[in-house]
């Protein structure tokens, strides 16, 4: 995901990134990990800037945020797969991968954004989550 939307927000600083959360985002998110038949307690959810903007993710937002998306990836040692959900994703966690030397690189699959603002077809943008999903839990 790309950073906590207006739901989680508005469920203050105790709000997490999470399928349960309300907003129609995450109910899509859900639909499709369910029907992908990835198990809930295979993944782990993360939104590329992990702090409330208000906005879309700026280069700076990616940058700024890389110091926490390089702990969280080393603390995964058995991560398989990543899954990003709309273009500031997935050009985050490609930025950590090509200017982090060190950097242990697992493939990753891109779908479009959940939310209902994303202006990709809604049967399209649910086809592709499933079809990552899927796709990442059999790595």
């Amino acid at each position: 995901m790309e950073s906590p939307g207006p739901a989680t927000i508005k469920q203050g600083e105790d709000a997490i990134s999470s399928e349960d959360n309300p907003g129609p985002t995450a109910s899509a998110f859900r639909r499709a990990r369910i029907e992908s038949g990835l198990g809930r307690n295979v993944y782990l959810r993360w939104n590329i800037v992990p702090w409330a903007l208000g906005r879309a993710p700026t280069v700076t937002d990616l940058d700024e945020a890389r110091p926490a998306l390089a702990q969280l990836l080393v603390s995964l040692p058995q991560l398989r797969a990543i899954v990003t959900f709309g273009t500031p994703a997935l050009t985050g966690v490609m930025r950590y991968f090509t200017l982090e030397p060190r950097a242990r690189v697992v493939p990753v699959l891109a779908a479009p954004h959940l939310s209902p603002a994303n202006a990709t077809r809604a049967g399209e943008k649910h086809l592709r989550a499933v079809t990552a999903l899927r796709h990442a839990s059999l790595l």
